[in-house]
């Protein structure tokens, strides 16, 4: 079994709990700003945020967001955030290295629910649909453009970002290589700057476990990126703001959309570096900035856990290791299995000749 079983253990504890942390809040924090996902917290008594959300009764807070708060979870419940790392940890068993985006595609069409994506990734799965044929589902050639599947309102939205983190964490030290393979997943759905958004966050979980710090890491993934990029630019701003007030991320980025992959990647990158004492304020901080909480929860999350090496406890019981997807055929998983399948993979891939 592979050496680098607790680092993985702790980015998949990490990741679930930060997302489980924002699930609660993400659509006030959607639908009325910081201001009003502030307010809310206040008002339940769930700050500082340095554990689960406390429930209060509130018009969106209701169904599985529900059953993510304090007292209230006995099971790490569905979200797409997860549901797409185990979909990656799938496809990476199934195809390897050589994964490419019509791979990507046909796990779509096999395995995920078209109820189970959003925005982007709902956008190009309908279009899917509608241009593939049943021979292309099952390895058939391909007889559209991606270019055509990706045309979309949300192309630069934040759906790639989140789905990307496992071909990091299967390659440490192949920064390179992580940020193909998120290239390769983003640009079914997304183009430009989220694509390269995606690169630099697969990039960075593979520099991680290699870096001195987490600034090295942070500096040495924007080489994988489009310098002219507004992804590289979103990077920037967040190292530039670190250990200052994340409402300076909303005055640059006004009124953008709260689920833009542009903002959100701003938070991580000022989360990550703003926080490094503290896993429960790192993630904490993270969702009070507001935004997209449960896909930056997770995102910073996961970075930690590769990072810290271990998860408080605080965060991790309360689910048990139990981790529902949205997979068809899968449902329910358990932690054990996925860390000891990840190890596998990470094992898999160190001898492979690929450049870094």
């Amino acid at each position: 079994m592979s050496n680098h079983i607790e680092t993985i253990r702790a980015a998949w504890q990490g990741r679930i709990s930060g997302c489980l942390l924002g699930k609660p809040v993400e659509m006030i924090s959607m639908r009325e700003g910081p201001e009003g996902l502030n307010r809310f917290l206040s008002d339940s008594g769930s700050l500082p945020l340095r554990n689960y959300v406390n429930y209060m009764e509130h018009e969106m807070l209701r169904g599985a967001n529900k059953r993510c708060c304090l007292g209230m979870m006995d099971k790490a419940e569905a979200d797409d955030d997860i549901t797409y790392l185990v979909l990656a940890l799938m496809m990476l068993e199934r195809h390897g290295l050589e994964l490419d985006t019509d791979d990507v595609a046909r796990s779509w069409i096999n395995l995920l629910p078209v109820g189970a994506t959003f925005t982007a990734e709902r956008d190009s799965y309908l279009k899917l649909i509608e241009k593939s044929n049943t021979a292309y589902q099952f390895g058939g050639k391909r007889n559209f453009s991606i270019e055509e599947i990706n045309d979309g309102e949300y192309n630069d939205w934040i759906g790639a970002q989140i789905r990307i983190d496992m071909y990091g964490w299967v390659l440490p030290g192949k920064p390179k290589l992580a940020a193909e393979l998120a290239r390769r997943d983003a640009t079914l759905s997304h183009r430009a700057c989220a694509v390269e958004a995606s690169a630099y966050i697969a990039g960075l979980c593979a520099l991680i476990p290699v870096s001195d710090s987490r600034e090295e890491a942070v500096q040495s993934a924007l080489e994988l990126i489009d310098k002219d990029s507004k992804a590289y630019e979103a990077v920037m701003l967040g190292i530039k703001n670190t250990n200052k007030s994340g409402l300076n991320l909303h005055k640059y980025y006004g009124d953008m959309s709260p689920v833009h992959s542009l903002n959100n990647l701003a938070v991580v990158v000022w989360a990550f570096l703003s926080f490094q004492g503290s896993f429960d304020e790192a993630i904490g901080e993270t969702i009070c900035c507001g935004w997209d909480t449960d896909c930056t929860g997770a995102t910073v999350g996961g970075l930690i856990g590769l990072d810290k090496g271990s998860i408080p406890k605080l965060w991790t019981d309360p689910w048990q290791g139990r981790v529902m997807t949205s997979i068809a055929g899968v449902g329910e998983l358990n932690l054990d299995d996925l860390v000891d399948r990840t190890c596998n993979l990470v094992d898999k891939f160190s001898s492979s000749s690929e450049l870094t």
